[in-house]
């Protein structure tokens, strides 16, 4: 056997046992993966075929593809799916742009930062049921909530917050807002820290105004980030669960009910499993297809 030959297959064999431990240093993490994961999903997929009541297959009778029949014609499913996007719309309208003003105000200060940088990223650390609980409170209609007591103070009468038409869901958004808005403009402020600060330098020579620089030098500079950050967004809107449930419980009439709710509701309200988890794959699909756009998204800004 020539030399090269034995390199060659010196190589291979190194190879074959770097390979080797690469595996096994991940084979924990793919059993746990493929236990906790797919799993579930692949049996998520196989009970969406059957129906009854409860998990056990023996009660259960074989339907095939007809519970995404019956989904696609259910009111409810379609008041959740409409729904869902209008809390995606109205995510973009009131809370997409808020974390990154506030970004772009806190990296104007002089002064304080990190005191101003604790304060914003607080309510990210409370519960999202704690969250919907105390806003819930503030929005409770009648003469005991917070902000009627304020309208009481100004001689005004009561409102009812959550159940006036078109008020329901911008007013849930508003309180995932101002419980998400924090974390999401630290990590803004993370890009504008990364920005060339010599182009604020020159900026700031020539006369431009705050507002000016944002919009000719932040905004640009953020770009790639906040199209990563727009698809997140998307993707966590559309499993909005518990500021639905506990400050509104769907209504009034079905008009705040999201998708995520809907799967709770049939699976542990009405113990109609199977059609949980039909509207459960269908989520899983659109989310499928929401995650690979963003995953090209950002495969294209680490080409840049």
């Amino acid at each position: 056997m020539t030399a090269g030959a034995r390199g060659g297959n010196l190589q291979k064999k190194n190879r074959i046992q770097k390979n080797i431990s690469a595996w096994a240093i991940m084979l924990p993490t793919l059993v746990l993966f493929a236990f906790f994961i797919w799993e579930p999903i692949l049996e998520s997929i196989r009970l969406s075929t059957y129906r009854g009541i409860g998990v056990d297959f023996s009660r259960l009778r074989f339907v095939g593809l007809d519970n995404y029949r019956l989904m696609f014609i259910d009111p409810n499913f379609k008041a959740a799916l409409s729904n869902t996007f209008i809390y995606i719309l109205w995510s973009l309208i009131i809370g997409f742009f808020v974390p990154l003003i506030m970004a772009a105000l806190i990296s104007e200060t002089a002064h304080l930062k990190s005191a101003i940088r604790v304060a914003i990223y607080f309510p990210n650390i409370m519960p999202g049921l704690a969250t919907a609980i105390i806003w819930t409170f503030l929005f409770r209609p009648g003469p005991t909530g917070v902000l009627n007591i304020i309208l009481g103070w100004l001689g005004l009468a009561p409102f009812n917050w959550l159940s006036a038409r078109g008020w329901t869901i911008p007013l849930i958004i508003t309180t995932m807002t101002w419980k998400s808005a924090g974390s999401t403009a630290l990590i803004y402020m993370a890009g504008i820290a990364g920005i060339n600060p010599e182009l604020y330098e020159a900026a700031t020579i020539d006369g431009a105004k705050p507002m000016r620089r944002f919009w000719h030098i932040t905004l640009p500079g953020l770009l790639s980030l906040g199209k990563t950050m727009l698809i997140l967004q998307i993707i966590s809107v559309f499993q909005v669960l518990y500021e639905p449930m506990m400050m509104t419980n769907g209504g009034p009439n079905n008009k705040s009910i999201s998708m995520m709710m809907l799967v709770y509701q049939y699976a542990f309200r009405d113990f109609n499993y199977a059609m949980g988890t039909t509207i459960s794959v269908f989520i899983c699909l659109i989310l499928a297809v929401l995650t690979i756009i963003y995953f090209a998204l950002t495969r294209k800004v680490s080409n840049e």
